[in-house]
């Protein structure tokens, strides 16, 4: 049975850790979007000198776990003096620096790869005739390359995100009270299973239904043309199926 007592009791506490968790979602999807999308352009380019240290970047981040990447920045870094002497040592003793750091840094080596790979399959048609009606580098980037890039990407794009809510629990590890810090109290207090853990999970279920719902609705609103194109080509076989003497 719940003791239902002990979860009311602790809702301030888990709406708290929520917000947290949201937080630190928002800033680390936000800054690693931003810093992706330009390292995305340098991996699809052709030229070894400027994709190889990106891939190299990627390689190694997305070949370690996140958690030793988070205790790298958190207690390793630390160890180092001329850190602590620096400027940049309020920085590195703040957990909520080190966890979107290193939150940020694991988001951006998968986005960057889903983004390159994206921009890599842009069919070469559309390039040519982009420059053929005299657009610019940067246009053919803006209007032809990048759009149809990120129509490609959303999918796996999404997946990211999600990954990466599931992935704020690990900032409980850090003292950051979080959702998952939340639920190790609670757990740690009353000792109940469900209370805790179970609500904990719930909590993220939430979010992901919402984010994933929003995905949804983003693939929706940007892969239209494709329904329509899909609508019409239906159409087409069922108008043949009826009068078979118009093909």
């Amino acid at each position: 049975m719940i003791d239902w007592e002990i979860v009311v009791d602790n809702l301030p506490a888990f709406a708290s850790g929520l917000v947290n968790t949201l937080i630190l979602l928002v800033t680390v999807i936000v800054s690693g979007f931003a810093i992706s999308v330009p390292l995305a352009l340098v991996r699809a380019t052709r030229s070894p000198y400027f994709s190889g240290p990106v891939w190299l970047f990627t390689y190694v981040i997305r070949g370690t776990p996140l958690l030793v990447q988070l205790f790298v920045i958190y207690y390793g870094i630390a160890q180092f003096e001329f850190v602590r002497s620096s400027v940049l040592w309020p920085l590195f003793r703040s957990p909520w620096f080190c966890a979107w750091l290193a939150l940020t840094i694991n988001t951006v080596a998968y986005t960057t790869e889903i983004f390159a790979g994206a921009i890599r399959t842009t069919a070469p048609g559309e390039i040519e005739a982009a420059r053929s009606i005299g657009l610019s580098r940067a246009a053919v980037l803006r209007h032809v390359i990048w759009p149809s890039a990120w129509r490609r990407a959303l999918p796996q794009y999404g997946n990211e995100v999600v990954m990466m809510m599931h992935a704020t629990a690990l900032a409980s590890t850090v003292t950051i009270v979080e959702v998952m810090r939340v639920a190790r109290d609670v757990y740690t207090n009353y000792l109940v299973l469900t209370e805790s853990f179970g609500v904990a999970a719930a909590i993220y279920l939430c979010l992901t239904i919402g984010l994933t719902t929003l995905f949804r609705r983003l693939e929706k609103h940007f892969l239209r043309h494709l329904s329509r194109s899909d609508t019409s080509h239906t159409s087409g076989q069922r108008a043949e199926r009826l009068n078979p003497k118009v093909a």
